[in-house]
């Protein structure tokens, strides 16, 4: 084990510091060597498989922002943080994703792809049949609320305020993916 940075005491206090703040000021930016910590935290955020179904999509267009704000409620967090990231899952992952992953790995780890062809294997399987009552939707879904863990607490450790919002107005969310113009593939959590 190597030695942290951090104490658990100080681990603590920053996760007692995090609250879900309700109002934000617009005038306030986040600097950037802080925003770059945070989107770099989403990319390290583990998954299973390591596969990562997700993708973020941080959102600057005000007027889109405010056509999402609709959509949540008309929670103001919304248009009024200063960043606002989407979480999206990844949608119908099959075979080639997972070659595509295997490769990158391959590379990656400097090993023949050959070697990982088990690994490829095993994850196709578990993809094509999961082995509990779970849509690959909701199994995905899971995935990224990891990866919103690791953000939050990210943003706990730089004394950043965040908020994060589940709620999305069930009667508007079908055309919420149309509007934010997601791809095929994608779909908002």
């Amino acid at each position: 084990m190597t030695q942290s940075s951090a104490t658990p005491d100080q681990v603590i206090q920053q996760l007692n510091w995090r609250y879900a703040t309700k109002q934000f000021d617009p005038d306030r930016t986040l600097p950037d060597e802080i925003w770059s910590a945070l989107e770099q935290s989403l990319v390290l955020a583990p998954s299973s498989f390591g596969l990562q179904p997700w993708k973020f999509f941080v959102v600057r267009n005000p007027a889109l922002r405010q056509q999402l704000r609709e959509h949540a409620w008309g929670q103001a967090q919304v248009t009024d943080a200063s960043r606002l990231v989407v979480l999206a899952i990844k949608k119908d992952i099959g075979a080639p994703e997972v070659d595509q992953f295997v490769e990158r790995m391959a590379t990656v780890r400097q090993v023949p792809a050959e070697t990982l062809e088990g690994y490829g294997d095993m994850v196709k399987k578990f993809l094509a049949a999961p082995p509990y009552p779970l849509t690959m939707d909701g199994w995905a879904t899971r995935q990224v609320y990891i990866a919103l863990g690791f953000l939050m607490y990210s943003a706990a450790m730089l004394e950043v305020d965040a908020c994060p919002i589940e709620g999305f107005d069930a009667a508007k969310d079908r055309g919420l993916n149309k509007r934010v113009t997601m791809p095929d593939n994608k779909g908002i959590q």
